[in-house]
């Protein structure tokens, strides 16, 4: 087995690989604890499911503890090295899925308000790092204008599609018209988000919208309830 590079093992013991579930120290580069790996709940054969104006939705994993907890330092804590292993696994759903010929990749973009909040959008994270692994061009297609959080409204997946309409637009220089679109965000929870941004899009001339994410949960429209995940 070829030695690795010198330089390679001091960043290695300067920064050493952590388990983005528990962060505790893993042997070499693992990103993913033994104990951990055992505890996350893969979809496995329910991976795939229906959203309206998308022609299917993966996702790799349950959206339960302990990835939920990882999840939020993602998303509001600044972890970014987390869209690496994030990005992996979604690559690797769709890759086990069959669900790899597409186009370019797009992504549920946040409103320019919450990016500059938050400083980075991470499902743009997640696009980036599915179109490194996968050799896909990742391209921004779509705004969102700022309305209040998803959490701050009442009523089920009906209204909260409604609540939905019109916030997201297509950018003028997208291009879209006749291509295989791979729609990323981070959680599914009641669909109304990539329903909107796929209706967007398929109006606008897509062929088909496929979507990816990190996770769903569990059981149809079970996302109805109130989150704080969508902040």
């Amino acid at each position: 087995m070829k030695s690795k590079n010198p330089f390679h093992l001091l960043i290695q013991l300067i920064f050493p690989s952590r388990c983005v579930i528990c962060r505790a120290l893993t042997e070499g580069e693992a990103d993913l604890c033994p104990d951990c790996a055992d505890k996350l709940e893969k979809t496995g054969s329910h991976a795939l499911q229906s959203i309206p104006f998308c022609d299917g939705c993966y996702s790799p994993y349950y959206y339960r503890e302990p990835l939920r907890a990882s999840f939020h330092r993602y998303k509001f804590k600044g972890y970014l090295q987390y869209a690496h292993t994030y990005g992996r696994w979604m690559a690797e759903c769709l890759t086990e899925q069959g669900a790899t010929q597409f186009d370019f990749i797009t992504w549920a973009p946040l409103s320019r308000r919450r990016k500059f909040q938050r400083r980075y959008d991470q499902a743009e994270e997640l696009a980036r790092e599915i179109g490194r692994m996968l050799h896909l061009p990742v391209r921004p297609t779509l705004h969102k204008a700022h309305r209040p959080p998803l959490s701050r409204m009442e009523g089920d997946r009906s209204a909260r599609m409604a609540a939905l309409l019109g916030a997201y637009s297509l950018r003028r220089d997208a291009v879209v018209m006749g291509q295989r679109v791979l729609l990323v965000d981070d959680i599914v929870t009641s669909g109304s988000t990539l329903s909107e941004c796929a209706r967007v899009l398929r109006t606008a001339g897509a062929h088909t919208v496929t979507c990816v994410t990190l996770a769903r949960r569990h059981g149809p429209h079970a996302a109805g309830k109130k989150t704080d995940d969508q902040t």
